[in-house]
Formats: C-alpha cells, sequence, structure tokens
C-alpha cells in the first residue's frame, strides 16, 4: 500500500488523467448505447412462472405494453353526449401517437364491460407495440397530456395508469443526489474547516460512482440488471466513497499536523487508513455479493452493480485520492491550521475534548450505558414482529400523480381487486379438458373473495384456455395471498384430477407473491451466509472470537431495528405522504436481502475503523481498559461525522418521491444513526468493558491455523511510541 500511494503521489497528475480519461470513456459509450435495465421477477418453479411461460407460448405477439385511461364524471354518466363526444375524441388523438397500436373504446360492442356499473367511471386499454422499457419518458408525458386535455374545464376527471407511465413519472433528475452532495459539503466543510479538505472526499467519491453508474448502463447490455440497480449504487457509492475518502483525508491531515511533509503523511494515510478502507470495502463487497445465494436474476444484477460501485470508491479512494492530496499538498488544512503549525509547529498525537470525555464515562458506567442501549434498540426494533413482505403497486404512489388517481378510480368504480386480476392459464390437450375448463370457471364463481369471472373466449381446438379472476380484496390485502393459495391448493386440483387438464394461476399479483414467498424462505439461508462470512473476516483481522461474534450481534441488531422504523412507516403509515410513503402497504419482498446486505456491511466498516484502533492499542499496551477508551476517544469523531454524511446522502433519496428508493433511503439512513450513534459509540464499547480481556481471547491450535493480516498496521516505531505515550485528553487539533 505503501508503495502504491508514494506512486500514486509522485505521478499525481498521470494518475488524475487515467481516472478522467476513464470517467470519460465509460460516460460517452454508456450514452451512446443506452441501457437496457429489465426487472426479471421470474421464478422458473413457480406456478404464476408456469402460467407466465405457458402464456408466452400461446400467444408470442403479446409483447407490447398495455397501459389504461380511465376516466370518471361527478354527475350523470360517462355515456352522456358531452363527456363520451370528449373522450371520443381523446381516444382518436391517443391512437394516431408513435408506437400505440390499438386503443379498446368503452363505447364500442365489445366494451360494455368497460364501464361501471354506476355509469360515471370508465376505462379504455391502450396497446403499444413496443414493450414499456423502450417506451421513452417524453412519449409517456406527450400520451398522459393527450388524455387528460379532454378533462380540461369540465367536470370530467382523466386520468393515466400502467407500467410505462409509472416510470416516467419517476424521472426526477438528480435532485435526491445533488441534495445529497450538499448536505455532505456542508458536514465536512464544518469537519476539516478547510474549501479544499471538504472538496476532496466529494471529488473522489463522484470519480468512482459516476464511472460505476455509466459501466452498470454498459453491464445492462449483456446480463439482466434491475432499473433500480443505478439509482441504488449512486446511493451506497456516494455514502461508502464520500466516507472511505473522509477516513483518509483525517488520517493524512493528523499527519501533516504532527509534523511530516505531504507526501509521507499521504503515504502513512493510504497505508493506514487506506488498508482499513479497502478491507471494509471488501466487507461491504462479500455482503452483497451474497445475493447470489438467492439464486434469483434480479437480484443478481443488484448484487453486481453495488458491488462494483464499491470496489470503484475504494480504488478512487487508494489512487485518486493520493494523487489529489500531492496536488493540494498543505492547502488540505485550513489557513488558521498551516498559520498554527508555522508559529508553533507539530501538534503532539492524542484525542482531547469531549470524544475523551464520553470514552471515559463509558468506562465508568458500562453497564447502564448498555442496557439503556438495548432498551433503545429493543423499542425501536419492536415493529419488525409485523413485517409483511409483498409488492407495492401504483396505489401506494403518492396521492398527487395520475397514476395513484387512476389506481383509485378503478378501485371505486369496479371494485379493489380490479387492480390486481389473477390470470389462469390452463393447458388443455385434450377434448375432454375445454368441459373441465368450464366446471372449473363455475367453481371459481363460487369461491369465497371471488368478485368476478370471466373465461376469455377461444376456439374449439385450442389448447390453452385463459380465466381471469378479480378478487374482492386489493393486490396487496393478506385476504389476496390467502386466495391465490386457496386457488391451487383446494379449487383446482380436484378439477385437473381424472384429466389432462392443468391450471396454473398467473398474473403480476400472483406473481409477485410467489416473489415474496421464496424469498421469504430463503431469508434465513441468506443471513447466515452473510453473518458467517463477516466472522471469518473479522476473525482473521483481530485474532479473537469475541469481537466477531459481538459485531455479528450488532449488525443483527441494527438490521431489526431499521426494519422496525420501516414497517412504522411504510407498513403501518405513521410516515404518510411527509416521506413518500404514500399509502400503507407491505415491505417491497426483495428489499430485506438488498438492506441486509448493504446493512452488514456498512455497519462492519464503522466495526473495523473502531475496533482496529483499539486492537492496535491492545497490541502494544495488553490493556484492553486503556484500548477500548483510547479506541473510541480517536474513532468515534471521525466515525460520528462519516454517519452524518451517510445519513444526509441516504435521507435525500427521499425527494425521489419514489416509494422503493424512500425505503432503501429512510432504512439505511436510520439503520446508520443507530449504529453510530447507539451501537458503536455506547453498546459496544461498553460491553468491551465488560467483557475485559476475554475480548481478545483466541484458542491457540486456532491461532496457529489463521493466516496473520493487518488491516491497519501501526505508525512507524517513533510516532507508535508517541502516541502510547501521550495521554488521552492531551487535545486533538486536527
Amino acid at each position: 500500500m505503501s508503495a502504491l500511494a508514494r506512486w500514486c503521489f509522485r505521478h499525481r497528475w498521470s494518475v488524475v488523467l487515467l481516472w478522467l480519461v476513464l470517467l470519460v470513456s465509460a460516460t460517452s459509450a454508456s450514452s451512446a448505447l443506452g441501457n437496457r435495465f429489465a426487472n426479471d421477477f421470474n421464478l422458473p418453479d413457480s406456478d404464476s412462472a408456469r402460467a407466465l411461460k405457458l402464456l408466452d407460448k400461446a400467444f408470442p405477439n403479446q409483447n407490447g405494453e398495455t397501459d389504461t385511461i380511465v376516466w370518471h364524471v361527478r354527475e350523470g354518466s360517462v355515456r352522456d353526449a358531452a363527456p363520451k363526444e370528449r373522450v371520443e375524441r381523446m381516444l382518436a388523438d391517443l391512437g394516431k401517437l408513435p408506437d400505440v397500436a390499438a386503443v379498446a373504446s368503452p363505447f364500442d360492442e365489445a366494451g360494455a364491460t368497460q364501464i361501471s356499473a354506476d355509469g360515471r367511471t370508465a376505462y379504455a386499454p391502450v396497446t403499444f407495440s413496443k414493450s414499456g422499457e423502450k417506451l421513452t419518458a417524453e412519449q409517456m408525458k406527450e400520451f398522459v397530456a393527450t388524455a387528460r386535455s379532454a378533462g380540461q374545464g369540465t367536470g370530467l376527471q382523466v386520468e393515466a395508469g400502467g407500467d410505462a407511465i409509472n416510470l416516467a413519472e419517476e424521472e426526477g433528475g438528480h435532485t435526491a443526489e445533488l441534495v445529497g452532495v450538499v448536505a455532505a459539503a456542508v458536514v465536512l466543510f464544518l469537519a476539516f474547516g478547510s474549501l479544499f479538505g471538504m472538496l476532496l472526499p466529494l471529488i473522489t467519491a463522484i470519480f468512482g460512482v459516476g464511472t460505476a453508474i455509466s459501466v452498470i448502463g454498459l453491464l445492462s447490455h449483456v446480463i439482466t440488471m434491475a432499473d433500480l440497480s443505478s439509482i441504488l449504487a449512486t446511493l451506497v457509492g456516494l455514502g461508502v466513497g464520500i466516507d472511505y475518502a473522509l477516513f483518509v483525508v483525517t488520517r493524512h491531515r493528523k499527519g501533516l499536523l504532527q509534523g511530516l511533509d505531504p507526501e509521507e503523511a499521504a503515504v502513512r494515510a493510504v497505508n493506514t487508513s487506506g488498508r482499513a478502507v479497502v478491507f471494509a470495502g471488501g466487507t461491504v463487497c462479500v455482503a452483497l455479493l451474497g445475493m447470489f445465494t438467492m439464486r434469483l436474476k434480479f437480484l443478481n444484477g443488484v448484487a453486481i452493480g453495488s458491488a462494483l460501485t464499491v470496489v470503484l470508491t475504494v480504488a478512487a479512494s487508494i489512487t485518486l485520492l493520493p494523487a489529489l492530496l500531492g496536488i493540494l499538498r498543505m492547502r488540505v488544512l485550513s489557513r488558521r491550521q498551516r498559520r498554527r503549525l508555522a508559529a508553533d509547529g507539530p501538534v503532539a498525537a492524542g484525542t482531547g475534548g469531549a470524544a475523551a470525555r464520553w470514552s471515559a464515562l463509558v468506562q465508568k458506567r458500562p453497564w447502564p450505558l448498555a442496557v439503556l442501549a438495548l432498551l433503545v434498540m429493543a423499542a425501536i426494533s419492536l415493529p419488525t414482529l409485523s413485517l409483511r413482505l409483498g409488492s407495492s403497486d401504483q396505489g401506494n404512489n403518492p396521492d398527487t400523480t395520475t397514476t395513484r388517481k387512476a389506481y383509485d378510480l378503478l378501485a371505486d368504480g369496479f371494485g379493489p381487486g380490479f387492480n390486481g386480476p389473477l390470470t389462469i392459464v390452463a393447458e388443455t390437450p385434450a377434448a375432454a379438458d375445454h368441459a373441465a375448463l368450464s366446471t372449473l370457471v363455475l367453481k371459481l364463481k363460487e369461491v369465497p373473495g371471488v368478485a368476478e369471472v370471466v373465461a376469455v373466449p377461444a376456439a374449439p381446438d385450442a389448447t390453452v384456455g385463459l380465466v381471469r379472476v378479480v378478487p374482492t380484496t386489493s393486490p396487496q390485502a393478506e385476504e389476496t395471498d390467502a386466495l391465490i393459495d386457496r386457488l391451487r391448493s383446494d379449487v383446482i386440483p380436484p378439477v385437473e384430477r381424472g384429466t389432462t387438464l392443468r391450471a396454473h394461476v398467473g398474473g403480476q399479483t400472483a406473481l409477485f407473491k410467489d416473489f415474496a414467498t421464496v424469498l421469504e424462505h430463503r431469508l434465513p439461508l441468506f443471513i447466515g451466509v452473510i453473518v458467517a462470512l463477516g466472522f471469518v473476516l473479522l476473525l482473521l483481522a483481530f485474532r479473537s472470537v469475541v469481537v466477531p461474534l459481538t459485531a455479528a450481534l450488532m449488525n443483527l441488531i441494527a438490521a431489526a431495528a431499521s426494519f422496525g422504523l420501516l414497517v412504522a412507516l411504510f407498513q403501518w403509515g405513521w410516515g404518510g405522504e411527509a416521506v413518500a410513503a404514500g399509502r400503507a402497504g407491505p415491505i417491497e419482498s426483495f428489499l430485506p436481502m438488498i438492506m441486509l446486505s448493504l446493512l452488514f456491511g456498512l455497519s462492519m466498516d464503522y466495526q473495523v475503523f473502531l475496533v482496529s484502533r483499539m486492537h492496535e492499542e491492545w497490541v502494544h499496551s495488553g490493556d484492553n481498559a486503556r484500548a477500548v477508551r483510547v479506541g473510541l476517544a480517536e474513532t468515534s469523531r471521525v466515525i460520528n461525522s462519516a454517519a452524518v454524511i451517510m445519513i444526509c446522502v441516504f435521507s435525500a433519496f427521499v425527494l425521489n418521491g419514489e416509494r422503493q428508493m424512500a425505503m432503501f433511503g429512510i432504512g439505511l439512513a436510520g439503520a446508520v444513526a443507530m449504529d453510530a450513534f447507539v451501537l458503536r459509540t455506547v453498546l459496544v464499547p461498553a460491553l468491551m468493558h465488560v467483557l475485559g480481556r476475554a475480548n481478545w481471547w483466541l484458542p491457540a491450535w486456532l491461532d496457529r491455523a489463521l493466516p496473520h493480516v493487518a488491516v491497519e498496521p501501526a505508525e512507524e516505531p517513533a510516532a507508535a511510541a508517541a502516541d502510547r505515550r501521550e495521554p488521552v485528553g492531551a487535545g486533538d487539533r486536527a
């Protein structure tokens, strides 16, 4: 690491140029080729996946996007002359738009069922010639504007719903990222008191994240990447990228204040904090790649994109950052610090002030503080017991969006289950199977929880039959999940018996339900894998059994508290529109895996930075109380600053106005806050004081078997000796 840092420092302009070329090349290629993001929720062994496969085989040409125009009159009927004339003109205009293949009017002979029983609400399915991913946001905005023009200045309300329109509504630019970066800049300036010191972590993170986002777009052409991959990678990359650079810059500034020349300060910073950054980044990547144990394409792409972003931000922190330190040299310090250094000479190592006083208090009262911290975390974690996985839909969108309004109009006019119909796809290879399918239709009408059953007309020799089932409850309701299970286990099997009929329950609602069920069943294995990997990494780093066990327990507590916060805000609806929670609904089924990966990785970061300094002091002194006290005093300020930065970046993603990203932002921000300010600052050091020398216990046979890995090696002997001689509380002016 020393050699790498020295080379980058001395060849600073070449390193900056190489990073600039990499960023520009990746961005240009990504802009030229675009992206092919796709959400693949397919589960090959699920009933809904078999239904989808059979449907695609029977109707291979029906791959275009289908969205819906909904209109409602407050008085009278949609069949009245005035609203009917305006709507028919509007539907004709929609049919002339690019890529619109068909518009099914409710006023045609076959469209009678598209008008509600009270005659005040109607809808028209609009089929496009392209899939939703290939339709641009500009097209959808023109589509919505054309549709809503029919209601301007009248009592007619016109709204539009559908996946393509929903994606266009979510095109919110980069407001969240900008707000997060600005907030991080303020925190950095307050911490450093230097403009250049503030800019270094931001520039480093932007280079790493910018390159990663472009590469992710390119990767989407060769592997399945979910559309949230780039947004999530930005969220993670900005948080860890700024933090990693912060740790290195803080160590570099400390070296300058102790009298080192800029090159030696940069080399030492990279060889100490930079080494810890590499290890911390590795733990984040290991946790993220643990999602491969779920064996789902959707999560694999997210894992690859996020891990790639972490790798590039780490690379920028240990190559680009020392080059920038070489360019700025002493200007990383504030003018006041440079004047004081010139007048008074180097500052002695040591830490004082609030950090030292707090560390001493934790040492003095470990039991009361540990109990208080546990009670706080338990209270926040309690709602996790009510966690229900599912999938949000347009009914969870903010009530100002046209998709949410369309959803509500359809639910009010045609019933709550209309927005999530089930599609029963049946194989009917023999003539007798058609009669069996008719019997199934009759039985479906008698099932509690079924509002409507419609058999789609088919040719006499057709080998695939379709039945549309509308539940009485909304797509997200637990009753709807129970209905799907009842159809599969109690209703369909008796009809299939003695025939070659094979019926499968599909549709988007069933697909999301199956996805959530599979993820829920595989979640324990996933948690076990990432906990075990984290344990092994920390075992190697600190040569202790207790430290990794404590870290694993803290990670689980932080995760439980984070999900407790999400359940309260999003599932119970306590947050409402204030945090883009929208209407209360289940927690996204894929969120626990992604969140746990990130939380375990980020929590490990703080554990590494905290315990590495404690371990260093333990190796030097053999005094556990001193090691814990010094480690907490010297790292708590930078850990808290890093946490505040992450909280700012993550919380800013609420501004996207998208429920999924708001969940990630709030969940991660809450977890980081509780992890840094409660667990690492209170509970971990308190427990380490209680455990004493047992913290560093390692069986002799295991000690001989483990390879020696230095996460953050000690300073050079003279400096290290000075650190040990200087009592905590001498004052840290860095």
